[in-house]
């Protein structure tokens, strides 16, 4: 606990007995401590009103209708347990019948607005759901070829079938749903189903909740603060740090739908955002406009910025005063992020060397860790103590982690670093299992009861986290050296020439004996413009191979020999990427011919 802080959930204690009966609260029982607390503090926000207006609604307006949405559900027929497939872009009506749901003592199944109709479909299939609340275009899909599931608009133009604006009579109290209890089921998060065989992580009240008040054991988050979820909500990354903790402590929320650079700045500007989640991409991009602004001033300004980073950052590691936000504050207000409080990076490691420039500034810029079967979070890095190299700190006592040697690994620490393994959990945040795979369940975990992450790492003695990368992903070279393809895609991420980049293994020579290190790269627009250049289907020019060879060979002199990457592959356009903008791994990449 970072200062001694009270404990983020010692208020709880007032209502314990009276308003909760469990260990932590359950969703009905946590909005309706909130709203005790703060029925007049906003809580929903959007800039969907007339004209791009901004919309809010406060906390006591939002559980008026949670809760006449919940009435509406049960008067329909929801049962306890029975599903409720939510899957839209960002908005407070999406938040609505999440919480409406679990008002109701039903089961969330959030679905990614942007799968496609089979992948919806597998999704649907796997859940079951007695109602759905989409947005308009995947409404027709879904009623024509599953007519068992009561189907519901988040959109509120859509006047015939919005619930929000639908009406129920008050539910009596003897027809209402048992109310939950912590350990009952909250949610099912479910891969995308791809293959037709969707994996579902089933998570508790207590899973969700518990998760986000550990979590700010790390991180001081205030009821005056205003989140950012800009990133699709109904990933767990998103719902928990940017929708489920700011409910925790009565924050505001400003909902996101769109990456546009002028709607981004907006709702940056306009919405006074003072914490804001996001992934390596989005850092990257924000502050590669931010450096291009710095670079226009010349190259006499270029060098004196420079120096005061340099002077900033020192003054904040050693005395912990920040004096960047001072030195920085015609820049920070140039790019919209003059209230930034805290920038929180999520859904991968990010460059140490972007990390750094962002606190260099004045903003608290911090990294977490963690996997949908934990709730996410399992690591953070506390402001007060933050670790560049690191994704995190662990949250002990109220989480145990080891790391877990394996026979197919050099566990021997290397220069720098701790024993490389495993990284496995046990906690309250850890999932109930995998819905309906009682086998990939158990294969989940250690004898001793831990949770297998799938993630390679190592933690030193203050118990922060590094990580290597995913153990499916690693790559043995021919002698015996452990090679992580993340590691090396960390090295070009300040490279903006290059979109994307994706490292894996290959044959040299038809070798099946060795493996060697192949990039595959997709070439940014900006580079084929400045190269007066257009991207062609059939052939990458010479001059555009000839400058992104030149980049990997600058980064490969960084690289330990046998890290270095001797085949380059320029692709055709970008492989498919996750929500949290990760490459899926399972791909057939579109490659130019090699020149």
């Amino acid at each position: 606990m970072s200062n001694n802080r009270p404990l983020p959930w010692a208020h709880l204690e007032e209502y314990r007995g009276k308003d909760f009966q469990g260990e932590w609260p359950t969703f009905p029982e946590l909005l309706a401590i909130q709203v005790k607390r703060f029925a007049e503090r906003p809580c929903f926000t959007d800039f969907d009103g007339p004209n791009g207006s901004k919309r809010t609604l406060n906390y006591a307006q939002m559980y008026e209708k949670v809760l006449k949405l919940a009435n509406f559900l049960t008067a329909s027929g929801l049962k306890k347990g029975d599903h409720v497939a939510v899957a839209g872009k960002n908005s407070p009506e999406w938040a609505i019948a999440y919480l409406a749901t679990l008002c109701a003592s039903g089961v969330v199944i959030p679905i990614a607005d942007s799968l496609h109709e089979q992948e919806t479909g597998n999704i649907l299939k796997a859940s079951s759901p007695k109602f759905a609340f989409l947005d308009d275009g995947k409404i027709s899909y879904v009623e024509e070829n599953f007519p068992e599931i009561t189907v519901y608009s988040l959109n509120p133009s859509d006047s015939q079938k919005f619930a929000l604006n639908l009406t129920a009579e008050e539910v009596p109290e003897d027809k209402k749903n048992e109310p939950v209890k912590e350990d009952d089921l909250a949610l099912i998060m479910f891969t995308s189903g791809t293959t037709g065989n969707p994996k579902g992580v089933m998570l508790s009240h207590k899973n969700i909740i518990a998760d986000g008040f550990i979590a700010q054991t790390n991180l001081l988050i205030l009821p005056t603060d205003v989140f950012y979820a800009l990133l699709p909500i109904h990933h767990a990354y998103t719902m928990q740090a940017a929708f489920i903790c700011p409910l925790e402590v009565g924050a505001e929320i400003v909902f996101g739908k769109s990456l546009a650079v002028t709607r981004l700045m907006k709702e940056l500007r306009e919405g006074k955002i003072s914490i804001m989640l996001g992934v390596p991409l989005l850092y990257n991009k924000l502050l590669s406009g931010i450096n291009r602004g710095i670079k226009e001033k010349g190259p006499v300004a270029t060098m004196a910025i420079s120096i005061l980073r340099g002077i900033s950052f020192i003054t904040k590691k050693v005395t912990g005063k920040n004096i960047g936000r001072k030195l920085f504050a015609s820049v920070l207000e140039k790019a919209n992020i003059s209230t930034l409080r805290v920038a929180i990076c999520g859904g991968g490691p990010l460059a140490k060397s972007v990390f750094r420039q962002y606190q260099e500034m004045g903003i608290d810029f911090i990294q977490g860790y963690g996997l949908t079967e934990t709730s996410p979070i399992i690591a953070l890095n506390p402001i007060e103590k933050f670790k560049i190299q690191s994704v995190g700190r662990d949250f002990s006592p109220y989480e145990e982690i080891k790391i877990l040697e394996r026979d197919d690994l050099d566990t021997k620490p290397g220069i720098g670093r701790g024993r490389v393994g495993e990284i496995c959990i046990k906690g309250p945040m850890v999932m109930q299992g995998y819905y309906n795979m009682p086998k990939e369940t158990a294969e989940m975990f250690t004898e001793d009861g831990f949770l297998k992450t799938g993630d390679l790492g190592w933690m030193d003695k203050d118990h922060y986290i590094m990580l290597c990368g995913r153990a499916k992903n690693l790559i043995v070279t021919s002698g015996g050296k452990n090679v992580y393809p993340e590691e090396i895609e960390d090295s070009f991420q300040l490279y903006y020439d290059i979109q994307q980049i994706t490292v894996r293994a290959y044959h040299p020579a038809d070798d099946k004996t060795a493996e060697e290190i192949e990039a595959l790269i997709y070439v940014s627009d900006d580079l084929y413009s400045r190269m007066a250049c257009k991207r062609n289907p059939d052939f990458v020019q010479q001059e555009v191979y000839n400058e992104v060879k030149t980049i990997v060979s600058r980064v490969n002199k960084k690289l330990q020999s046998y890290e270095q990457i001797t085949k380059i592959s320029i692709l055709k356009e970008p492989l498919e990427m996750t929500p949290s903008q990760k490459v899926k791994r399972n791909y057939v990449a579109n490659i130019y011919p090699i020149n």
